[in-house]
C-alpha cells in the first residue's frame, strides 16, 4: 500500500508542475505587447497633434491677406498668399498631410487594439516617412521665401517687405512654424514605429 501511495504521488506533482509552468511563463510574454500598446498610445496622441499643427499652418497660409493703405482706391498695395507659388504649394502640401493624418486613424487605432500586428504599424511607417518628406518641402521652400520677406537680398534688389506688410510677414512666419512642429512630430512617430517593429 505504500509503494501504491508513492507511485501516486509523483504523476500528481509532475502534472502539478506541468501546469504551472505555461502560468509563470505568461506575464513575460504580456510584457512586450504592454509596451506596445503603451507606444500605439502614445502615436495616437501624436497624430492628433500633428493634424493640429499641419492644419494651423495652411488656416494661417491660407488666411495671409493684407492691403496697405493709400492715397486712393486705384493705387493700392496688397500682399497675399496666392501670389507666390511656393505659399501655394505650402497650403495645399500642409492641408494633404492634414487629411493624411486623418485618413489614417483607424490604422492607428489598429495598433492599439492589436499592438502585436506588423502590418499596420510598417505601413505607417511608410506613409509617415512620405508625410514627412512632403511637410518638410513645403516647410523649408516657404521657409526660404519669409527670409527673403524679412531681409531681402540686395545682390538681387530683392526688397524686405516686411516693414510694410507687417501682419502678412506674421501670419506666413507663424504658419512656417507650425509646420516645423509637424516636422518633428513626425520624426518623433517615425522613430516610435521603429522602435515598435524592432521588438517584433
Amino acid at each position: 500500500m505504500k509503494s501504491d501511495s508513492a507511485t501516486i504521488d509523483v504523476p500528481e506533482s509532475s502534472a502539478e508542475a506541468k501546469g504551472k509552468a505555461p502560468l509563470m511563463a505568461a506575464p513575460r510574454e504580456q510584457k512586450p505587447a504592454g509596451i506596445k500598446k503603451g507606444i500605439a498610445i502614445f502615436d495616437f496622441l501624436l497624430r492628433i497633434g500633428a493634424i493640429i499643427a499641419a492644419l494651423a499652418a495652411a488656416a494661417t497660409m491660407g488666411t495671409s491677406d493684407e492691403t496697405l493703405p493709400f492715397f486712393t482706391q486705384f493705387f493700392q498695395f496688397q500682399a497675399s498668399y496666392d501670389d507666390l507659388p511656393t505659399f501655394q504649394f505650402f497650403v495645399i502640401a500642409m492641408g494633404l498631410v492634414a487629411g493624411y493624418l486623418v485618413l489614417l486613424f483607424p490604422f492607428s487605432i489598429v495598433t492599439i487594439v492589436r499592438p502585436l500586428a506588423l502590418a499596420p504599424r510598417l505601413l505607417l511607417l511608410i506613409l509617415d516617412t512620405v508625410a514627412l518628406t512632403l511637410s518638410t518641402a513645403a516647410g523649408a521652400a516657404a521657409a526660404a521665401i519669409v527670409y527673403l520677406a524679412h531681409n531681402g537680398n540686395p545682390n538681387t534688389n530683392w526688397l524686405a517687405i516686411c516693414n510694410q506688410f507687417g501682419d502678412f510677414c506674421q501670419k506666413v512666419s507663424g504658419a512656417v512654424v507650425f509646420s516645423f512642429v509637424t516636422v518633428v512630430v513626425f520624426v518623433v512617430l517615425i522613430f516610435l514605429s521603429a522602435v515598435a517593429l524592432r521588438r517584433h
